[in-house]
């Protein structure tokens, strides 16, 4: 039986989230486990290829094994911290289960959330591979270890990406120019809420009309349109090209569309 997680959002709208459980959550980590392992073996083996080389290591081999243990410490701890932060609350093992990390409230996981749900890895560990952490999952309701009642997360089942049935040639082939595909753009639940009906018509009218658009019409379209919808959905960069704009827009609509396609 799935479980779920309600977000009442200040619009009345609820948002409904399938949380990720023990099972899921132990396969993901296994995942990012055996990846660390490798890591972890490659960089002792360097090691000791290089300590054989370099007769004086020997002297600070206390030194060295003090180096190395920061060493393994960073890479357990940036690895999850970094895929976490660049990969929108997903390690490889996250993306290959579908699952994700979110805020309590649906919303993107802060890069504040992502630093002390990670941190206190360290006691989730506890005191044999994450037996803390596991009990903990296991018997909270929203299946929370430390990390994520203190970060303020949970880990959700990501939605199932639908294809739509109908193909706008001019717009797909847009798309494809741009190099674009589904998932490229991590666009929270909680800021998906931001866009209405009257956002989601604009969206749709530009990626429709750009394609036939003069080379000036499109930036001075592009940005009109950037302006408007992208602080919705916290993508705004003042720092962007016309063109950079535009990518980002198409890539909102690949995101948006499927709600307000199949949700209507």
């Amino acid at each position: 039986m799935e479980e779920r997680w309600k977000v009442k959002t200040p619009e009345h709208v609820t948002l409904n989230f399938q949380l990720a459980g023990l099972g899921s959550r132990g396969a993901a980590q296994i995942v990012d486990s055996i990846l660390l392992a490798l890591l972890y073996s490659g960089m002792i083996a360097l090691l000791v290829f290089t300590e054989n080389q370099m007769d004086f290591m020997l002297e600070g081999r206390g030194w060295v094994i003090a180096f190395v243990i920061l060493v393994l410490f960073g890479i357990q701890w940036g690895y999850f911290f970094l895929f976490e932060w660049f990969s929108g609350g997903k390690t490889l093992g996250k993306m290959m289960l579908g699952l994700r990390v979110v805020k309590e409230d649906g919303g993107k996981a802060t890069v504040l959330s992502i630093f002390i749900r990670n941190l206190l890895r360290i006691i989730d560990m506890l005191p044999f591979y994450y037996l803390i952490g596991m009990v903990m999952v296991f018997f909270h309701p929203q299946h929370k270890r430390l990390g994520d009642l203190v970060g303020g997360t949970i880990v959700i089942h990501e939605r199932k990406k639908q294809r739509l049935k109908k193909k706008q040639t001019l717009v797909e082939k847009e798309i494809e120019k741009r190099d674009l595909e589904s998932g490229q753009l991590v666009i929270g639940d909680w800021e998906k809420q931001n866009v209405t009906k009257k956002d989601w018509d604009l969206l749709k009218t530009y990626v429709y009309r750009y394609p036939t658009l003069k080379p000036e019409e499109k930036n001075n379209m592009t940005r009109e349109v950037a302006e408007i919808l992208l602080p919705k959905l916290e993508l705004e960069d003042e720092t962007k090209s016309e063109d950079e704009l535009a990518t980002r827009l198409y890539a909102a609509y690949i995101e948006l569309r499927e709600e307000w396609e199949f949700h209507l």
